[in-house]
């Protein structure tokens, strides 16, 4: 006879036997968000994907920090593609791919997904709050002084392998 586990509706079972919430997100270690912050100055900047009427559309953004253990937050100066796709959808995806951390014994896996929503603040305290986060070679970057802060609460997060965050 095969024994069957059942766990409640919105429960998901991690790979050591132990049951969380779906939505309940592990806060992201000091390590990670330091590794995310310096991501464009160590070669391995964050990628966002985003959906619209006119295809999907990858763009690295140089600006992305860990806003807190439920957000990621960048700052949209470019305004192209990615902006127009946010219009249409809002879910996106955050890629951080940082092969030689897990080389080099950093993370056990380089390629983390950031799966959310991305919010637009033009003007307010979190549009303050995502500038003042950044590091000062994005804030006095061209198109800094008229950027959008754009937050992206997480839904779920995972390394390639489908294991939790470091």
């Amino acid at each position: 006879m095969t024994r069957c586990l059942r766990v409640a509706r919105g429960t998901v079972l991690s790979p050591n036997g132990l049951t969380k919430r779906k939505n309940e997100l592990m806060p992201i270690s000091q390590k990670l968000k330091a590794l995310i912050k310096s991501a464009w100055d160590d070669g391995a900047p964050c990628l966002l994907a985003t959906q619209g009427p006119n295809g999907p559309n990858i763009s690295p953004k140089g600006s992305m920090v860990v806003f807190d253990d439920e957000h990621l937050a960048y700052w949209e100066r470019s305004k192209k593609q990615a902006l127009e796709n946010l219009g249409h959808e809002k879910r996106v995806c955050v890629i951080y791919a940082n092969f030689k951390a897990q080389r080099d014994g950093v993370l056990d896996s380089g390629f983390l997904r950031f799966y959310g929503k991305a919010e637009l603040h033009e003007a307010g305290p979190i549009h303050d709050a995502i500038f003042k986060m950044l590091l000062p070679r994005e804030q006095t970057h061209v198109g800094a002084d008229t950027g959008i802060g754009v937050l992206v609460k997480i839904e779920r997060a995972a390394d390639v392998r489908g294991k939790p965050l470091p």
